[in-house]
C-alpha cells in the first residue's frame, strides 16, 4: 500500500511538471509562429531610378527612395521601424522621414517616400533597408 501511495505520488509529480513544460513550449511555438507569419507576409521593393537626378539632393543633403509595399501585410508607415544603412553607417530615426504617398496606410501595392539626410560625397553608394526581415539594396551614383 506504501509504495502504491509512492507511485502515486511520484507519478503526479512528473505528469504536473510534464503538463507545464508542455505548455511552456506551446506558448513559446505561437509567438515564434507569429513572428515568422508576420515575416513570411513581409516583401517590399526600392522602386527608385538608381540614374534618377531625384535620388539624392546636394543642396538639401537628403537622399529619397520610393518604397512599395509588394507582399500580404500592412506595415507600419513609421520612419523607426525599418532599419536603414548608407554606406555601412545606421540613420537613426532622427534622420529620416517616411509618407505614404499613395493611400493613408502602406498595404500591399501602396509606396512610400523614404528621405534619409545623409551628406555623400560623389561615387557609387549603397543603401540597405530592412522592414521585418526583408533586407533591400538600392546601389546609385552621385
Amino acid at each position: 500500500m506504501i509504495l502504491f501511495i509512492a507511485a502515486m505520488l511520484v507519478a503526479a509529480s512528473v505528469a504536473g511538471t510534464l503538463v507545464t513544460s508542455v505548455g511552456d513550449v506551446s506558448g513559446s511555438i505561437d509567438a515564434r509562429s507569429a513572428d515568422a507569419a508576420q515575416t513570411i507576409d513581409t516583401e517590399v521593393d526600392i522602386i527608385s531610378d538608381p540614374g534618377s537626378e531625384a535620388v539624392y539632393d546636394d543642396s538639401t543633403t537628403t537622399v529619397t527612395l520610393l518604397v512599395k509595399n509588394t507582399g500580404n501585410g500592412r506595415l507600419p508607415a513609421d520612419a523607426s521601424k525599418p532599419d536603414v544603412l548608407v554606406d555601412g553607417q545606421y540613420v537613426g530615426a532622427a534622420d529620416r522621414t517616411l509618407t505614404v504617398v499613395s493611400g493613408s496606410e502602406w498595404r500591399s501595392g501602396n509606396v512610400v517616400r523614404l528621405e534619409l539626410t545623409a551628406d555623400l560625397d560623389p561615387g557609387e553608394h549603397r543603401v540597405v533597408l530592412i522592414v521585418n526581415g526583408d533586407r533591400e539594396v538600392f546601389e546609385f551614383y552621385v
